[in-house]
């Protein structure tokens, strides 16, 4: 038996003397040389864009470098609200039977710029004892104004008494019953006009509250859970 052979059809063009020639694929072409001068042109665009692409990330780096400079000089000049704290408080006749007579509210308050190269002028500071939202003494602080160096604490002290605690028979018996109660709770607002300080440079005045819840205790003295915590602080 013969199997069968198979064959693989070619096409065949004749050529200009009648000789049949294989058909060239025409997708097939012969690779082209190009000449110096298109070498010369492609080195030339691809030096371009390198220092392109240089001068464009020298700019983003130092971009980059100025605006982290200056994110560090804002966070170092922004300006934070000093911060206020009860030390001391006390109304000692609170302790007494017949207290009454003799009534009066000795505190200390600290005063502490957080900021480090931030200056601050108070004017005008001013301490108010509230007992249930009512205005019970007033007294101003520290003369006419004073300045806070920076990273430095102030101590606000002085006692409120006579005509300066404004305590009636009524309002004694109210402090009497919260010391059956075993707490009596006031609120110390203190108030100024505060400007801060950058070297020559000074800001525009604010109007600054800082409310110190205080309670005290049957023994006329300042419950120990009340020193710890922070006074808030806001402008008006």
């Amino acid at each position: 038996m013969h199997t069968p052979q198979q064959h693989i059809p070619i096409d065949y063009t004749p050529d200009a003397h009648g000789n049949n020639r294989p058909q060239v694929n025409e997708g097939r072409q012969l690779r082209r040389r190009h000449t110096a001068r298109y070498y010369m042109h492609r080195v030339k665009e691809s030096l371009t864009t390198r220092v392109s692409k240089l001068i464009c990330s020298v700019f983003l780096s130092l971009l980059f470098i100025v605006g982290l400079i200056t994110f560090i000089l804002w966070l170092s000049l922004r300006p934070h609200r000093p911060r206020f704290h009860i030390q001391e408080f006390s109304i000692p006749s609170l302790a007494q039977d017949n207290g009454f007579a003799s009534a009066q509210a000795i505190f200390n308050v600290t005063a502490r710029n957080p900021n480090l190269n931030i200056g601050i002028f108070y004017y005008a500071t001013h301490i108010t004892l509230y007992f249930q939202n009512q205005n019970i003494g007033d007294e101003p602080l520290m003369g006419d104004e004073f300045y806070q160096s920076p990273k430095n604490t102030t101590i606000l002290a002085d006692t409120l008494s006579g005509t300066r605690f404004v305590v009636d028979e009524a309002r004694w018996a109210q402090f009497v019953a919260g010391r059956m109660r075993g707490v009596v709770e006031f609120r110390l607002e203190v108030s100024s006009v505060i400007r801060f300080k950058v070297s020559r440079w000074q800001s525009k005045t604010h109007k600054m509250h800082a409310n110190c819840n205080i309670g005290v205790g049957p023994d006329g003295l300042l419950i120990a859970r009340y020193r710890e915590p922070k006074c808030p602080v806001y402008f008006t």
